[in-house]
Parts: C-alpha cells; sequence; structure tokens
C-alpha cells in the first residue's frame, strides 16, 4: 500500500502519464447516483421537474498487463437499482410512488443494466469498453456514462478524448489528490441531429458546460462528481428557453476482499475465460429514442387541425400553432403519407398543406411536394407559389432543394409569373446556402451561373428585372459589377431595382466604385436619372461610411434639385441627425460650413418625407420603423416606402418592407412630369420584402389604358401580397448526457400572414391614397425534454400575439403645396405565454405543473415628424362627409 501510495505521488510530481490503479485481488463498493433536472433557466433546481437513478456501484481489477502496470482491465457492475423523484413531492404528484424499479425499467430491461461491463484502461483512460451485443440501447447508455467517469490522467494539459459524448476536447487540471476535468461540450464530433435558423435573431443560443470533479486515495478514486448545464434561450425573447441540468456521484464505500486476477498474456484471452459472449463496443453513445404507442397518424392528426387552417383563420394564433404541429409531425412521415393528405384535400385548404410540408424540409416531403405539383400546369399556379415561397423561407434549406429547383426552372414553366418567383427564390435559396458556408457546392455554383449568365444574354425588360430580383436575395459579391451597370446606365425600373439590390448589401462590400457610380447617378454626371434612383444613390453613399466631401456635395446640391426631390433629401438629413445614424457625425461636420447650412437650403418647401423611430427598446432586441415617401412636383406618388428592422447588438433582420411605387400618372391631372420622367409609362405597383425574402412584385396596373380601365372598375379593396404560414424558429438540437440518456431541446415560432396594399386615385376630389394592411399572428412553442426510455421529464414553454399594423398615405393634391396625411397605426395586441413542467412514465402516468400569464400590448398610433400631425389635421379638416364612392 506504501509503495502504490508513492507511486501515485510520484505521478503528480513528474507529470507521468500512468492514470488511476487499483489493487488486486480487492473489490471496491461505491454508492452512485444519477440526477436530473429540467425547468427554465433562471428556475431553482428545488422546484424543477426531473428523477434520480442510484445504485450500487462494484468495481474490481481482472487483470494488468504484465508488461505494463497501467493497463488494466476492471470489471463495473450496477447493483440494487432504485428510481425517484429528484425533489421531494407529495405521494398525490410522485410518479412513481408505489412503483417497484422492476415495474418501472421493465424486468428484462433491469436484469440488462445489472449485467457487468469490462473496462480495458490504458494509462487511465478507455481504450476498450465491453458489453454485451443485443443489450437495449438505453442500458447501454447508462453504463457507458458509467465507464466514461473512470476516464482521467493524474497530469494537468489538454487532449481529445472518446467518451459517451463523442470525441471532444478534455482539459485536465491536476491539483494535490484532486483533478478537475473540463469537457469541451461544443467540440465534440457526434452524430446527434442538429439544425437552426438561417438569421441569428430568429435563432436559439446555446451554452453547454460540463466538469467532473475527482477526489483520489490511495492512488484509486475515493470520489467522482459531474455536472453538466445545457442553457437554451430564444435570441429574440430571452425569458423563452429552458435548461437541462445532469449531476453525477459516484463515491466509495468501502474496500472488501475481492477476486484474484486472471492470469492471461492478452485482453482476448482475459475476455474468453470471463464470458466469450462479450465483444468490443464503441464508447460514444448509441442512438436511443423511444416509440410513441398511442401517437395519431399523419391523417389522424391533420384532420384534428384542419379547421384552424382554414383561410378565413390565417391570422389567428391557432393556425399557426397547428401550422407548427403539423409539420412536427411530417417530418416523421413518409412520403406516401404526405401524398395521400396533398391528393385527398380541397383548394381551400391545399395552399396551407403545400406550405406546412415544404417547411417540413425532409427529403420525403420535398419528394411528396414536387410529385404533386405540375409546373407545366397553370391552373395550379397559387400552389406552386405556396411552394415556392416556403422554400424563400426555409430555415435550413438543402442543395437538394436549390437543385430542385434549378432542374425545375430549365425546364418548361407554364406561368410567366411562377417563373419569375422561382428564380427569386433560387436567389435567396444560394444567400442562406453560402452563409453556411456552402457557396462552392455544385448546385450553387450552377445556379449562380444560370443567373448570371442569362442576365446577361436578357433582352426583354421583365426578363432582365427577374434575375436582378433573383441578385437582390442572393446579395452575391461578384454580382456588384452587374448591379453597378444596371443601376448607372438602366432605364426606368431597371436602374432603380439596380440601385436597391445594391442598398441591401453590408457597407463593407461597396467599394470605392460602387460609392463612385452611387456619386454619378446622384449628381446626374452622364446622364440623367429618375428621383427614386438618385434618392436611393443618395441613402447608399450616407450609409456607407461617406467622406466629408461626399456629404458637403449632397448638401449643396439641395436648392438645384426638383422641388419634391429638394423636401426628401432635407427630410433625410435631419432623419439621420435626430436618429444618430453612423453618418450623422460627419454631417455636423459639414453643417459647420454656412454654405451648406443655411436658411435658403433648409427651407425648401414640400410634402416629401423621411422618418425612423423606434417600434420597442428591449434588452434582448429593439425594432425601428421607417416611413419615407416621395411626390412628384405635381403631387403624385412616386414611391412610398414603409421598413421594419430588427436587430440586437451583433445582427440586424429586415422584418419587413412594403414600397408603393407609381410613374407616369401626371397625364391624369394634366400636370407636368418632373425633369427626367417626361416618357414614363403610366405604372403603380408594389413590392415586398419579409424576413431578408425579396418577394415577386405584384402590379396595380401597367399602361394608361390598364389604368382607365381599373380606375373606372376600382372597388377600393387592397391587392394580397402575401398570405400563408411561415416558419420563423425553426431549432432542434439533440444532447447525449454524460449520465446516458437522451435530451432534445425543440423551439418552432410560425408566423400567419396577411399583407395586402392598395392605390386609389379620386379624380373628382383630387385625392390619392396608398393603404397598406399587416396582419400578423404568432406562435412560439419551445420542448425541451430529456428521455430516459423509461421516464421522460421535460419543460414546454408557449408564447402566442396577434397584432395588425396599418400604413395609410393619403394626399390631396388640389393645391401647393399639396397636403399630405401619413398615418402609422397598430391596434391592441394580446399576448399569453404558458410554461408546463412534466414528468411521465411509459404507463401514462404524469405529473405536470403549469403556470400562464396574459397581457394586451395597448394599440398605437406611431408618431411621425411636427410638419406631418399637422398636415393631418388639415387632411381631416378639409375632407368631404360625403361618403359616396371615390368616383
Amino acid at each position: 500500500l506504501v509503495n502504490s501510495k508513492m507511486l501515485f505521488i510520484f505521478a503528480f510530481q513528474t507529470g507521468h502519464t500512468t492514470g488511476p490503479s487499483l489493487n488486486n485481488d480487492k473489490l471496491y463498493k461505491f454508492a452512485y447516483s444519477a440526477e436530473v433536472y429540467v425547468d427554465q433557466v433562471k428556475a431553482s433546481l428545488q422546484k424543477s421537474a426531473g428523477y434520480r437513478v442510484s445504485s450500487g456501484v462494484d468495481v474490481n481489477l481482472l487483470w494488468r498487463n504484465p508488461d505494463n502496470d497501467d493497463d488494466q482491465l476492471i470489471k463495473i457492475t450496477i447493483k440494487d437499482v432504485r428510481v425517484e423523484n429528484v425533489n421531494e413531492r407529495p405521494a398525490a404528484k410522485n410518479i412513481f410512488k408505489g412503483k417497484s424499479t422492476e415495474r418501472i425499467i421493465r424486468k428484462e430491461y433491469l436484469e440488462a443494466l445489472q449485467r457487468p461491463i469490462v473496462v480495458e484502461l490504458v494509462r487511465g483512460k478507455v481504450k476498450t469498453f465491453y458489453s454485451y451485443q443485443n443489450e437495449p440501447g438505453f442500458t447501454q447508455n447508462i453504463k457507458r456514462g458509467l465507464a466514461s467517469l473512470f476516464q482521467l490522467q493524474l497530469h494537468s494539459g489538454s487532449s481529445r478524448e472518446v467518451d459517451i459524448s463523442g470525441k471532444c476536447n478534455t482539459t485536465y487540471h491536476v491539483r494535490q489528490d484532486q483533478v478537475t476535468k473540463i469537457k469541451d461540450l461544443s467540440s465534440c464530433e457526434t452524430e446527434k441531429k442538429r439544425f437552426t435558423s438561417h438569421n441569428r435573431i430568429l435563432d436559439v443560443s446555446t451554452k453547454a458546460t460540463s466538469a467532473t470533479v475527482y477526489v483520489l486515495e490511495d492512488s484509486f478514486i475515493k470520489s467522482i462528481k459531474a455536472e453538466e448545464n445545457f442553457v437554451f434561450v430564444l435570441n429574440y425573447r430571452r425569458k423563452t428557453g429552458a435548461k437541462i441540468v445532469s449531476k453525477q456521484r459516484l463515491e466509495l464505500k468501502s474496500v472488501q476482499a475481492g477476486m484474484g486476477l486472471i492470469a492471461a498474456k492478452q485482453v482476448a484471452g482475459v475476455i474468453k475465460t470471463l464470458d466469450p459472449n462479450y465483444v468490443a463496443m464503441p464508447l460514444e453513445a448509441a442512438p436511443v429514442k423511444s416509440e410513441c404507442k398511442k401517437c395519431p397518424s399523419l391523417s389522424e392528426h391533420w384532420q384534428s387541425i384542419r379547421e384552424n387552417m382554414h383561410p378565413d383563420k390565417l391570422s389567428k394564433p391557432e393556425a399557426a400553432k397547428s401550422f407548427l404541429s403539423f409539420i412536427q409531425n411530417i417530418r416523421k412521415a413518409t412520403k406516401e403519407e404526405i401524398l395521400k393528405i396533398i391528393k385527398s384535400e380541397n383548394k381551400e385548404f391545399l395552399p396551407q398543406v403545400v406550405d406546412a410540408v415544404t417547411s417540413a424540409q425532409t427529403p420525403e416531403s420535398l419528394e411528396a411536394v414536387l410529385e404533386f405539383l405540375d409546373f407545366k400546369d397553370a391552373s395550379t399556379f397559387i400552389l406552386q407559389e405556396r411552394f415556392l415561397y416556403a422554400c424563400g423561407f426555409a430555415s435550413h434549406p438543402s442543395e437538394t432543394l436549390l437543385k430542385s429547383l434549378t432542374e425545375k426552372f430549365k425546364g418548361d414553366v407554364a406561368s410567366q409569373e411562377t417563373r419569375e418567383t422561382l428564380v427569386i427564390v433560387m436567389g435567396a435559396l444560394i444567400r442562406k446556402l453560402c452563409d453556411r458556408g456552402g457557396c462552392k457546392l455544385p448546385a450553387v455554383v450552377e445556379a449562380k451561373r444560370l443567373i448570371l449568365n442569362r442576365l446577361e444574354k436578357a433582352r426583354k425588360d421583365d426578363n432582365v428585372q427577374m434575375y436582378l430580383l433573383a441578385l437582390k436575395n442572393a446579395l452575391l459579391p461578384e454580382a456588384i459589377p452587374v448591379l453597378l451597370k444596371y443601376a448607372e446606365s438602366g432605364e426606368g425600373p431597371i436602374s432603380s431595382l439596380a440601385a436597391t439590390a445594391l442598398q441591401r448589401y453590408d457597407p463593407s462590400f461597396l467599394t470605392k466604385e460602387v460609392k463612385e457610380t452611387m456619386n454619378r447617378i446622384y449628381h446626374q454626371t452622364r446622364k440623367v436619372h429618375e428621383k427614386t434612383v438618385r434618392t436611393t444613390a443618395a441613402a447608399i453613399i450616407l450609409n456607407s461610411n461617406p467622406s466629408y466631401m461626399e456629404v458637403k456635395n449632397i448638401l449643396l446640391s439641395i436648392g438645384e434639385l426638383p422641388m419634391e426631390m429638394n423636401k426628401y433629401m432635407l427630410s433625410m438629413i435631419q432623419d439621420i441627425l435626430h436618429f444618430e445614424m453612423p453618418s450623422s457625425k460627419t454631417i455636423r461636420q459639414v453643417l459647420k460650413d454656412m454654405r451648406a447650412h443655411n436658411y435658403d437650403r433648409f427651407s425648401k418647401m414640400g410634402s416629401s418625407s423621411a422618418y425612423t423611430g423606434y417600434i420597442t427598446r428591449g434588452p434582448d432586441v429593439s425594432s425601428t420603423y421607417s416611413l419615407d415617401i416621395l411626390y412628384s412636383g405635381s403631387g403624385i406618388l412616386r414611391r412610398s416606402n414603409m421598413n421594419i428592422h430588427v436587430f440586437d447588438r451583433n445582427t440586424e433582420l429586415h422584418a419587413i418592407q412594403v414600397v408603393i411605387e407609381a410613374q407616369g400618372l401626371e397625364s391624369i391631372i394634366a400636370a407636368t412630369p418632373d425633369e427626367g420622367e417626361e416618357n414614363l409609362d403610366s405604372f403603380a405597383g408594389m413590392s415586398a420584402i419579409l424576413f431578408d425574402f425579396q418577394l415577386r412584385p405584384v402590379t396595380f396596373f401597367q399602361g394608361y389604358g390598364d389604368l382607365m380601365s381599373k380606375m373606372l372598375s376600382a372597388t377600393g379593396d387592397p391587392m394580397n401580397v402575401v398570405k400563408g404560414l411561415v416558419l420563423l424558429t425553426d431549432f432542434l438540437q439533440e444532447v447525449q448526457l454524460q449520465s446516458g440518456p437522451t435530451a432534445s431541446a425543440e423551439f418552432m415560432g410560425g408566423l400567419a400572414i396577411d399583407i395586402s396594399g392598395g392605390m386609389e386615385f379620386s379624380l373628382w376630389y383630387r385625392e390619392s391614397k396608398t393603404n397598406v394592411k399587416n396582419r400578423v399572428a404568432m406562435y412560439i412553442a419551445g420542448n425541451t425534454e430529456v428521455d430516459s426510455f423509461f421516464v421522460k421529464t421535460g419543460v414546454e414553454t408557449t408564447l402566442e400575439t396577434e397584432t395588425a399594423l396599418d400604413f395609410i398615405s393619403t394626399v390631396q393634391f388640389s393645391q401647393y403645396p399639396f397636403l399630405v396625411c401619413m398615418q402609422m397605426d397598430r391596434v391592441d395586441s394580446p399576448l399569453r405565454t404558458h410554461m408546463t413542467k412534466y414528468e411521465s412514465l411509459p404507463s401514462g402516468r404524469r405529473y405536470t405543473a403549469r403556470r400562464g400569464k396574459a397581457a394586451t400590448l395597448a394599440g398605437n398610433e406611431y408618431p411621425l415628424h411636427q410638419e406631418n400631425s399637422n398636415m393631418c389635421k388639415k387632411v381631416f379638416s378639409a375632407k368631404s362627409d360625403s361618403a359616396g364612392s371615390w368616383f
């Protein structure tokens, strides 16, 4: 005993690589416990759901290599297993009450759990794990977790180790008779399933830690305390989250006389003598999943939620909730089960089914929907659009999806609108795959080449526009020179579209060449440009770290511009100063020069404006709204632009943009067009971005004849831009606990959305109105669960809300300056949260603890600048009391 102690001390002092050593002919008897806690992030463990498995553990030395004392074979046996609550609980709330361990775990599983394992330790590391071939996976994993505890080294340092968690970076800190092992769980190579949302703001943050403390005595283990912590938090609402805490304890109770060593030169001989049925198995956990015995089939589940998915209910939280549960079930279904529902459903519900099937993003769901949809048939245009939009919003798109869409685009597509949407969505998928490091995937390379080559060969304006829209989604660095060419040389809508595509790039991509081109466009150095293109160019310059001279030249141009553009540019400058945007410091420096900052320049009349304000400012995320509106000199709308951005300290999400653009309408009121806009065709349309995804624009009218026909038949009803169900947050992470069980955290957020917009004219009242309606309902569900096969424990969190946001712009152009009133209103928004903690047995016995909260966020009319408020008073006081039709 003295010699072994001296050897142990020597190992610490010299950094020798020896591991812990067992004495011959001894039986080490330990007490073992494994605890699991699941709860909300800040909750006390004393109130958490969970369970404890405790047992005795016998350990003895079977064999020591005659040529290497650090090569040992040990036998580990689990005995006297008990399962109980992790926290004390009244009998009525105790699911284990009155049940023996044999009934909880089942007799055959308990027998398997108590069959011994054999572990070969070489210098303290597990070289080989021996067990029985046909044992249940979950009992094997419990044994793997126990065997992993015996793995340690007796000198400080780092290495990559294989244990139940996989191959992980592990660091040891040694101090006298104590060893601390820190495992970096983020470094573990494992096959566990994981996917995340594309944008960080919509995603879930995770944190995982693992520490094990060994106390040693007489060259072997006296006690082990191990703890793992896993935390999952929703980034845009950090109150919504969960944690899993897993604890293991092993404590030496006694050392007794044991069996002698088995005489053999090799490990194989020992195993054969001990039990030839032992086989070497991986120490890394095997996949285990409980089967749901009473779960409904996909068809049964669809029937139970079907009514919530009716088109009339699509802006309600129940629709988003049903959408999420349907996706979860589709992800477990076969292609045949999915097709059965698609083929049997009627046209009212089919679009919602397509939304869910596409959003599931499994190989089976993609095969099913592609087999059902026929792009050569124009009559199924709506279903094709819903499929494509769901692809564009995909949280973790695959290369296969992009490849499938590229093949469809190359083939026959009956509807030109579907063809346009196809290539626009391809652009969105390119960006998402590139953002995940997949820019060199064959399907991505082919899709990029196709879009750029087809754009180069395109001759029709419609074709040029659809490829530019695809590039607006893709945001490829190599597309910037192409976009610059179209922004500066293109005509009308094409030039405007290329400029707005450049506006979406991160300022770090906007090179000297980009800024020089934008300056030429704004100052019209080479050719005359439309106001919409010039103002976009100015916005790009001012948002990309402008130089002193660039700002000064823009300010000096004010007063020389068309009247409404003067007012718009002044408003843009004032908004940058008011909102303290990055370029505000440079602007303030320039304004010290009285040539740039004087009454004549800053007192220009007009009705155009730009304004930014906060919707929310919170500890997790903040959101802003911006409204800018540009008129022609005759008082007719040229462009209205509403944006909502959500951002945290590191990331920004362009949540919504709705742009209504019009041109060539001066002939209606016999007005004179502005410079550079004399030959524009009559046109009005709407374009939208939703969660960083540019949708296909819609046209209200094209050409004078179309305009007059729609004016005479106008109903005042808005035109739908997007309506459907969107998978907003999609996070799944499976976790292997060191004690053996599998855990998972799943967070999903569904959005039921309806965005529509309209533009109306009254020649009689000389008034125009634009109206953008946003109806949304959101449902978020999180389920964090530990599945031990014989017991499940977890916490479910849900959040639901619904709201409506309207942007209305009214213009009276019977006088100049004409009266303009902009309104942005949000109705009362109910917010409901629920939390459920649970423990359940396969028999159906279940414990639940629920808590809920409801609140209402009061409606609000968002403030714009004071000038707008004064104008609104005049508009509404001047409006006629007549209640008839506009025309």
